[in-house]
């Protein structure tokens, strides 16, 4: 998922390795990726049955986003999902139920909205948590629903992606702050709407 951060210039090695939990790898690869697969939901809604087991009552919101979320968008495939809690910061609450059921926690940026994202025991997935209230869950919610129903955007959008996948990239990271200024480019258009 591209965040709103500003990404002009790619992070260095030294600042992604301070938000990673463990070793950071570089990919040094180009991104792969893939036609929509109309299977992605369904893989969304088994992990997200996982996660409300895992988690219960703790689960505010649990939303499946990201580029494998629109019909019709190529994708990297790998299922983003969006888990709000009361305070991601207070990682006692919902971490350790996740590590048991084999979540693995990646990332910890807590100037980013106290963004933590984890990765899946058994699917490729990026589950991203945030906090009850923080707007980024808004602007992934509204970049999505935006490009389900906007295919001008999501055309343009994909042909900046299978544009970008064309370079090798030390960092997936890079490649998804690639996308910032298409990001921006159609929030603005989506946010001219309300």
């Amino acid at each position: 998922m591209p965040s709103m951060q500003n990404h002009s210039t790619p992070k260095s090695d030294e600042d992604l390795q301070k938000v990673t939990v463990g070793e950071r790898k570089p990919h040094n690869a180009p991104v792969t990726l893939l036609e929509y697969d109309p299977e992605w939901p369904n893989q969304f809604d088994r992990e997200a049955s996982r996660i409300r087991s895992v988690l219960g009552n703790k689960v505010l919101q649990l939303e499946h986003v990201g580029s494998t979320s629109i019909p019709g968008l190529c994708a990297k495939p790998i299922i983003d999902i969006l888990l709000v809690v009361i305070d991601s910061a207070d990682e006692t609450t919902y971490v350790p139920d996740l590590e048991k059921a084999g979540y693995t926690l990646r990332i910890r940026e807590p100037e980013w909205f106290e963004h933590r994202l984890f990765k899946g025991p058994d699917t490729d997935i990026n589950l991203h948590v945030f906090s009850e209230g923080a707007s980024e869950v808004t602007r992934m919610l509204r970049f999505r629903d935006w490009l389900r129903s906007n295919n001008a955007d999501r055309d343009k959008y994909a042909s900046v992606k299978r544009h970008l996948v064309q370079r090798q990239w030390r960092h997936v990271q890079h490649y998804a702050d690639a996308k910032s200024g298409i990001v921006q480019e159609i929030m603005e258009r989506a946010n001219s709407v309300e």
